[in-house]
């Protein structure tokens, strides 16, 4: 047997590809940048910024714009795109898991265009989700317009998110960490070196057009002392809490509508009511919110006017994003961690007046708990800050901030916000895949029935021998009754017998087993057994009978699910080309 050398260009083209991909996506987001700051100049006349303009506007314009943009993009958004509403994340993980990385052409073009007008029109929406949206579809339609295989595609949407987000904000490893984290968890090294490579180029690209491309100017951050780590712990706790309304008042308003059956074309126009109204009284709380979060973090806010701007920004946001805009949910949390950090940062220095704790500083780490908390990525949010301040110091109370976030929104909901819509779709993707493909397959047809199920009075001797005998390194154990006992495995036989004296030979597999088993009924489906193989390092499931609960049917392997899994979309994949091919014209 000889060792090929791999070829050359199964290494170089997906490199290229995704240099390529990284160099669109980053032109992309400058794009869409551009884009948003020619509607800004459309709707609001003058200069210095949105809030700038916006306040300059008559009262009745600054009514009217949000309405009328909701009015006009809704029938786009319902009728021409539907994936695009929303913030763009939740399509990119129903694209992986559904459609091989498949995205629809239009995308790229509508995304830009319709969430540009909605933050210039003044919503409360972020930018930072659409452009992981329209870096996914330039990566996808590219993959589609030279022909490519499903490996290639997916590769190619997880590069161009990636390159969108480090665009975005200058952050490769931020737009790196963001894929693996939100839409990618099972990854090979190879494909990483690509999303990598993909990430630098946006960030590269983006560099070249925005020659000061900082979004914020962070203050210098200093740990005074180790006590303040627990002033920052119960930011992460408030901060997880804060995660959870947003993301219950977001939800909640998208379920009212339903119930009260508000056409969806016209639902953003109410998500525009309510900004224009808002509007009226705190333009700050508008928009993308950046200039904001730059005065929160240059400690220019006190207590009452960042919990005014929290709990506008808390009804702006969850009123566009709710009412179905095109619009992402990242710069929100960011905007909302910076004033619930700024509000923390007043009272913790109230009662600890001697400390070196500013306001600012808690204002920067809360920006990154908030974003840990909706989007239950901690490494994203921690590397996010951290590359926008660059400073080893911030490092420890971002962590100790996001992860009680992460642990709050999980002990309660369980799920980020992305994954939420995704449920409230009736999909849900675990690790990557969609486990709903396995709903409809009964554990039944997928049994393995060439096991061993040895008695619990089976001495050691006899153990060992089926060892020997057996292609498996697991026992079932059985009691008198015949019913599941416990499992042994060749791991747990393994330390019995290394354990140091000398070995009992009365021994017997009932001594040895472990009794807590988790088991799986025959006419369960294959999802359940997904989620336990997920949660466990199991490589088994016994399977009991449906009639007799506690009789052993046979075991169902990890190995098997998988098969059954890649089988069940290779069908679904053959009867959609299938259709295809019926659809086209016949030549006589």
């Amino acid at each position: 047997m000889t060792n090929r050398k791999p070829d050359l260009r199964t290494i170089l083209f997906p490199l290229l590809l995704a240099v390529i991909i990284g160099g669109l996506a980053g032109l992309g987001a400058v794009f869409f940048r551009w884009l948003i700051e020619i509607g800004i100049n459309f709707f609001w006349a003058g200069d210095g910024g949105f809030v700038s303009q916006y306040e300059q506007a008559p009262y009745l314009w600054r009514f009217v714009i949000p309405v009328l943009a909701g009015f006009v993009l809704g029938p786009l958004l319902h009728f021409v795109a539907p994936e695009i509403r929303g913030p763009g994340v939740p399509e990119v993980m129903a694209a992986l898991a559904h459609r091989d990385g498949i995205i629809r052409h239009r995308v790229t073009v509508a995304k830009s265009f319709a969430t540009a007008t909605f933050i210039a029109a003044g919503c409360s929406v972020g930018r930072e989700g659409p452009i992981v949206q329209i870096g996914s579809s330039i990566g996808s339609s590219l993959c589609q317009l030279l022909r490519l295989g499903p490996d290639h595609r997916k590769l190619a949407v997880a590069c161009g998110a990636a390159a969108g987000i480090a665009a975005t904000f200058q952050a490769p490893m931020a737009g790196t960490l963001f894929v693996v984290e939100i839409l990618l968890f099972d990854l090979e090294v190879a494909s990483l070196s690509n999303i990598v490579i993909a990430a630098v180029t946006g960030t590269m690209v983006s560099r070249s057009f925005w020659v000061d491309g900082i979004l914020f100017q962070a203050p210098q951050f200093v740990l005074g002392h180790p006590a303040e780590l627990l002033v920052y712990f119960g930011l992460g706790v408030m901060a997880g809490l804060l995660s959870l309304l947003l993301m219950a008042l977001i939800f909640g308003l998208s379920k009212g509508l339903d119930q009260l059956k508000v056409p969806g074309w016209l639902s953003p126009a109410l998500g525009g009511l309510v900004v224009g109204i808002l509007g009226l009284f705190y333009p700050r709380a508008l928009g993308v919110g950046y200039e904001a979060v730059t005065q929160v973090l240059q400690g220019e806010f006190l207590f009452s006017t960042a919990l005014i701007l929290l709990l506008a920004k808390l009804l702006a946001t969850s009123s566009c994003i709710g009412s179905g805009m095109s619009g992402g949910v990242f710069a929100p949390s960011l905007f909302l961690g910076a004033m619930l950090g700024a509000m923390f940062g007043n009272f913790a220095h109230l009662i600890w007046p001697d400390s070196t704790m500013l306001s600012s500083h808690f204002a920067l780490v809360g920006m990154g708990a908030v974003v840990a908390g909706t989007t239950l990525a901690p490494i994203t949010a921690i590397l996010t800050i951290f590359e926008l301040t660059y400073n080893y110091d911030i490092i420890l109370p971002l962590m100790v901030a996001c992860i009680p976030s992460i642990i709050v929104v999980r002990l309660l909901h369980g799920f980020s916000i992305y994954e939420t819509k995704l449920l409230m779709q009736g999909v849900r993707i675990v690790k990557g895949h969609d486990a709903n493909r396995l709903r409809s397959l009964k554990i039944r047809d997928y049994i393995c029935t060439d096991h061993t199920l040895l008695p619990a009075q089976t001495p050691l001797v006899d153990i060992l021998d089926q060892m020997l005998k057996s292609s498996f390194p697991h026992f079932m154990i059985k009691n008198r009754q015949g019913e599941l006992a416990g499992i042994l495995t060749l791991r747990d036989l393994r330390a019995f017998l290394n354990r140091p004296g000398p070995v009992d030979p009365s021994i017997t597999a009932g001594d040895l087993m472990k009794r807590e088993v988790i088991t799986v009924h025959e006419n369960d489906n294959l999802e359940g057994a997904f989620h336990l193989f997920s949660n466990h390092h199991f490589s088994f499931l016994p399977v009991l009978s449906e009639v007799d609960s506690g009789k052993v049917v046979g075991c169902l392997k990890k190995d098997d699910l998988i098969t059954a899994y890649n089988q069940h979309i290779l069908k679904d994949d053959y009867q959609l080309a299938s259709n295809l091919v019926c659809r086209l014209p016949v030549r006589k």
